[in-house]
């Protein structure tokens, strides 16, 4: 008897399991089809050919749609447009159309992913937080949507993720966002959003990311340290006022805090332990209102790889305990009011990369445990109140320097002696508004990795050497206000090592250069877009090959002594405006 009743169970379960897959595989429920069949018929084009694809009834095996096992309800719609094709290929595609509200007839969706469609519009339905109370996943990111983000949302209390970000939605942001306790990442940024980020956003006790960078919005709540689970902190380049709120140092999990390119004023808010804020690795302050000096207590933030706080209104001292952070590869605290020397402790930072205090009010000496910077690649301590005399052999020896940036520091001495000293490998020269002395060496041709090569503003004599056309990186060339005679047509005969050169910017301005001008479009530098040859004794008549120069955008070869007619083919280049500005340009 037991054998038999076993034996019917058995007959049933593999019966009902049978009806429950060839429902599955066969049908839909109703809702469900209605409203990807709505959602399909709203979409204009599809490059990527899945929705054709969508044909009968049995929508669970319909591409991009998952379905419960058990319910046959749909609970994904995953039709991103960057995904992996079935070979493991990258393949991104878009679709044009609107968003149909239809979506809400699915109330089983955990997760939605229409990311990166690119011509998706319309706007999230309003009922969402009604209609769709298992919704884990909202992923609607780099597409054309807009309107406002709807009060119902906050009735999402199963959802995880929210990318809403590189769409056109606009208005304030709703407080019904402080009811999403799941919440982990909430990114907003690239959006037209104003106002002030509500308080209640601190409830959300397990957000991990948070990023409304690049929007209109004006405040941060005073409880922002009340997200204990945040790691990541981006509120870049809105418009944001007032303080940084004190309680922002007790985020304990933070690792990311990016505050860049607001209107905030007062001071940094200091951690007062080792304790606080011991997972910050990135910190942005640059391009605000910010005042007073840099805080001793940055010192106890000994995990931060990146700081930038440039272009603020810090004063006093670069404090000695920024060498504690031994761990730091990038600092940028140019565009300030510093003051006061370079604190030896630098010297500790021995994985510095970048290195940049420029725009300040620092004096010399230049510590010589400096030296010890042995990663050091970018070097800018231009603009300030250096009177160096000379470069410190050492930091020509630093071995690991592409960039080096030396304007406006009181150099004196022959620019020869210098770049004997240089390494091979520099990459950007910047020693603009010194007091160089003597020729452009011919030596200067063996840089070949030079990109950026600027001694403006100088006393340098002679004629441009021969070698220069060895710098086949070469990008931009500044040598203006000098004293430089003879031809220019050596910048023009630079080699490349590809079609159009690597030269974009010339400016031998306010020099004493007679000859060259026939040399200008000629050889293999074409995409040339900034030329300034003006107020220098160059003769003779503007060539027809300048017509060459398509990519040019301003010409000025003014207060020469240039011939007074104009080729016919300066009136076919893109780059003049009315004919009178243009004679004005190359005459006056």
């Amino acid at each position: 008897m037991g054998s038999q009743v076993w034996c019917f169970i058995a007959i049933f379960t593999l019966i009902a399991t049978g009806e429950s897959r060839k429902t599955t595989d066969q049908t839909c429920h109703s809702n469900d089809l209605r409203g990807l069949l709505s959602f399909k018929a709203a979409i204009r084009s599809d490059d990527s050919g899945r929705l054709e694809k969508w044909i009968g009834y049995g929508c669970c095996k319909w591409e991009g749609i998952s379905c419960n096992n058990t319910t046959g309800r749909v609970t994904q719609i995953n039709l991103p447009g960057f995904f992996t094709s079935s070979d493991d290929s990258p393949v991104q595609t878009s679709m044009n159309g609107h968003l149909s509200p239809s979506i809400t007839l699915l109330s089983s969706l955990e997760v939605i992913d229409l990311s990166g469609l690119t011509g998706l519009t319309g706007y999230i339905p309003p009922s969402i937080g009604f209609r769709l109370p298992k919704l884990r996943k909202l992923s609607l990111f780099g597409n054309k949507l807009e309107g406002r983000l709807p009060e119902s949302i906050g009735k999402l209390f199963n959802l995880e993720v929210m990318y809403l970000h590189e769409n056109s939605f606009s208005s304030t942001l709703p407080e019904s966002l402080g009811n999403l306790k799941s919440l982990r990442f909430l990114d907003l940024h690239s959006n037209g959003y104003a106002g002030v980020i509500p308080d209640c956003i601190s409830n959300l006790r397990n957000l991990e990311t948070l990023n409304l960078q690049n929007n209109f919005l004006s405040h941060i709540p005073a409880n922002i340290g009340d997200l204990q689970a945040l790691k990541e902190l981006d509120l870049s380049n809105n418009s944001l006022r007032g303080r940084i709120p004190s309680s922002i140092t007790k985020l304990k999990s933070i690792s990311v805090i990016y505050l860049n390119n607001n209107l905030l004023e007062g001071e940094i808010p200091q951690p007062f332990s080792s304790d606080q804020m011991s997972a910050l690795r990135f910190l942005r302050l640059n391009d605000n209102l910010l005042m007073g000096s840099i805080p001793d207590s940055l010192g106890y933030l000994t995990s931060l790889e990146r700081v930038s706080l440039a272009n603020n209104k810090f004063e006093g001292p670069i404090p000695a305990s920024l060498g504690n952070l031994r761990s730091l590869t990038e600092l940028y605290i140019n565009g300030n009011r510093l003051s006061g020397q370079i604190p030896s402790s630098l010297g500790q930072l021995s994985q510095l990369l970048i290195l940049n205090i420029s725009n300040n009010m620092i004096q010399e000496p230049l510590p010589q445990e400096m030296a010890s910077l042995r990663n050091l690649q970018t070097l800018d301590l231009s603009f300030n109140r250096l009177n160096l005399s000379s470069i410190p052999y050492w930091l020509l020896k630093l071995p690991s320097l592409s960039q080096i940036h030396l304007a406006s520091c009181r150099i004196q001495g022959e620019l020869t002696e210098y770049l004997q000293s240089i390494p091979r490998s520099l990459q950007v020269i910047d020693f603009s508004d010194n007091n160089l002395t003597g020729n452009m060496p011919a030596l200067i041709g063996s840089l070949t990795e030079l990109y950026l090569l600027n001694l403006a503003g100088n006393s340098l004599v002679g004629q441009i050497p021969s070698t220069i056309s060895n710098l086949v990186n070469l990008g931009v060339i500044d040598l203006r206000s000098n004293k430089l005679e003879g031809s220019v047509h050596r910048v023009f005969d630079i080699q490349t090592r590809f079609g159009g050169g690597s030269l974009t910017y010339i400016d031998f301005s306010d020099n004493r250069f007679w000859t060259g001008i026939e040399q200008i479009g000629t050889g293999m530098q074409q995409d040339i877009q900034y030329l300034n040859l003006s107020h220098n004794f160059l003769k003779g008549g503007i060539p027809t090959s300048i017509g060459t120069l398509g990519s040019m955008q301003s010409l000025d070869l003014s207060y020469n002594n240039i011939e007074s007619e104009l080729p016919p083919i300066i009136g076919e280049c893109n780059f003049l405006g009315e004919a009178e500005a243009a004679e004005e340009l190359f005459y006056r």
